[in-house]
């Protein structure tokens, strides 16, 4: 299902000063429709790929995966000074989903342990001061609170291989109806685990989830049908698969090493 069905920006963010209004696809944005599940932004680094993503993700309002949330990173100030500006047309708004950048994943991971380890504490104490009955109802909620934190990551939310943690969060907080901001999701994961994140995928979209990822990789754009926008280009243009300097620089490296 395509949840967000297209993005702009107020005209009057063209003509503000600074970063990033100075970048050239918001001096040169065009609406850009979001018509597949799945929508890539590709182009080189700096080219504002992931500035977009943010800006989107700040005006949607998403969920993070990472150490804090957009209204309170520090790092994502200029994205919510663009996501003001962004105006967003619907198909069918959802709540659901979260934005996720690859370098907040080890924030996210020590989140979660320090959450376990807090409500441990939290237990110690209630015996502090509670008995009986007061104690054991106190004692179980926050026993189930731990309880389903470890479930769904494990005592240890690092005791996996990077790539294995980010693969078991997708499997865990994918939901269906979901709108998910992926900003290089690739970072951490093999050729053989991207297939498998690619499998993820078109089962996710088959619950009606919708996903706009920025990436680098020629295995996450050749997820069938997706569409395709570089930023590369201005104003922003979809491409087709073959045409994205990903693809052809990494199929001529690999005809003559």
């Amino acid at each position: 299902m395509i949840h967000l069905r297209s993005i702009d920006i107020h005209p009057a963010a063209e003509d503000r000063d600074g970063f990033p209004f100075d970048l050239p696809f918001v001096r040169n944005f065009r609406a850009l429709e979001f018509k597949q599940p799945v929508t890539f932004l590709v182009g080189e680094n700096g080219s504002g790929k992931s500035t977009l993503l943010e800006a989107l993700a700040a005006a949607v309002g998403s969920i993070t995966v990472g150490r804090d949330d957009i209204a309170r990173d520090d790092s994502l100030s200029a994205a919510r000074t663009l996501g003001a500006k962004l105006n967003l047309a619907w198909r069918v708004k959802t709540r659901k989903g979260f934005f996720l950048r690859a370098e907040d994943f080890f924030n996210f991971a020590m989140r979660v342990n320090r959450s376990v380890a807090e409500l441990h504490d939290i237990e110690d104490e209630f015996a502090g001061y509670l008995k009986g009955y007061a104690l054991a109802l106190a004692q179980g909620v926050v026993r189930g609170q731990r309880g389903a934190l470890t479930k769904r990551y494990g005592e240890n939310a690092d005791a996996r291989s990077h790539g294995e943690s980010f693969l078991h969060v997708f499997r865990e907080r994918f939901v269906p109806g979901g709108l998910y901001l992926l900003d290089e999701p690739e970072a951490p994961l093999s050729p053989q685990r991207q297939l498998a994140f690619l499998a993820l995928l078109m089962e996710m979209v088959e619950l009606d989830a919708q996903f706009i990822i920025a990436t680098h990789s020629p295995i996450l754009m050749a997820y069938p049908k997706a569409t395709i926008l570089s930023f590369d280009q201005v104003p922003i243009k979809k491409v087709k698969y073959a045409e994205t300097e990903h693809v052809s620089l990494t199929k001529a490296f690999l005809n003559d090493p």
